[in-house]
């Protein structure tokens, strides 16, 4: 075999992979929404299947590089990815996991700033927001501009800062199930949680809901810091009620604050 064609054949499977664990993941959440709450993505299957479309071509352009660089990390250890414990000190491990998930935060944070200018919006950034309301199939619903953006993150990192296997799987985890959660259209998370204090700081789909009904705020991941930094993190948001819903079943899906719905282009500025 080939370098190159084992290259391509790494890239072709890192896609698979990225793509199969997206639809194992959201199809999970989906199942998981329609068993919860009946009715709530009734009318939405056209959107849904543009949602998968756009996620699939994302799995494509996340997974070429990723794959690439695994079979770089395999045939000359190209990243800093590490598989003994013993090569750095313990409390590295989840301090590794944390930074990784600030680093990328931060980058995410003011990416997606930029993708609310009004050019990068109409070019890039409006292929998600056409998901209205999002669901558990939008996490990697993007433009391919905007998923470069995201797919640079990970390789620039592997390539610069030490990480143990399992925890770099850990950091892979928590992005695709807050990708995830974060656009369902329901809070997964205990109230106390999300209104407390650890909810003064970590971002769940109250959070994000604001996002999407407004556009100019909340523009974070993970952690609410460069939103309150910045002076664009206006609190949580509400979960429109379903066509048909009752009042118990949701109010199951808020967490607390009102939503409200605006112009799509004074959002987009």
């Amino acid at each position: 075999m080939t370098v190159l064609t084992a290259m391509l054949i790494s890239m072709l499977a890192m896609t698979a992979i990225v793509g199969l664990r997206y639809l194992a993941v959201s199809g999970a959440f989906a199942w998981l929404t329609r068993r919860r709450f009946p009715g709530l993505y009734a009318g939405l299957d056209p959107q849904i299947r543009r949602e998968i479309g756009w996620s699939l071509a994302s799995a494509a352009i996340y997974g070429f590089p990723a794959g690439l660089l695994a079979w770089g990390w395999q045939e000359h250890g190209w990243t800093r990815v590490y598989t003994d414990v013993g090569d750095y000190p313990l409390w590295w491990l989840p301090a590794s996991v944390l930074l990784y998930l600030l680093l990328h935060d931060t980058w995410f944070y003011w990416t997606h700033r930029w993708m609310h200018r009004p050019r990068w919006f109409r070019i890039a950034h409006a292929v998600h927001h056409a998901s209205r309301p999002p669901t558990a199939w939008a996490a990697m619903s993007f433009h391919p501009v905007e998923a470069l953006t995201g797919a640079v993150v990970i390789p620039v990192l592997v390539l610069t800062l030490p990480i143990h296997a399992g925890a770099l799987m850990v950091v892979l985890l928590v992005m695709t199930l807050m990708g995830v959660t974060n656009h369902m259209g329901w809070e997964l998370f205990p109230r106390r949680l999300v209104e407390g204090p650890a909810g003064a700081w970590l971002i769940t789909a109250s959070h994000h809901q604001r996002h999407h009904q407004q556009y100019g705020c909340n523009y974070g991941p993970y952690f609410r810091l460069w939103d309150r930094l910045c002076g664009t993190d206006r609190g949580l948001g509400s979960f429109a009620p379903r066509p048909g819903g009752d009042a118990r079943s949701d109010a199951a899906r808020r967490s607390g604050g009102d939503g409200g719905d605006r112009d799509l282009g004074r959002r987009a500025a």
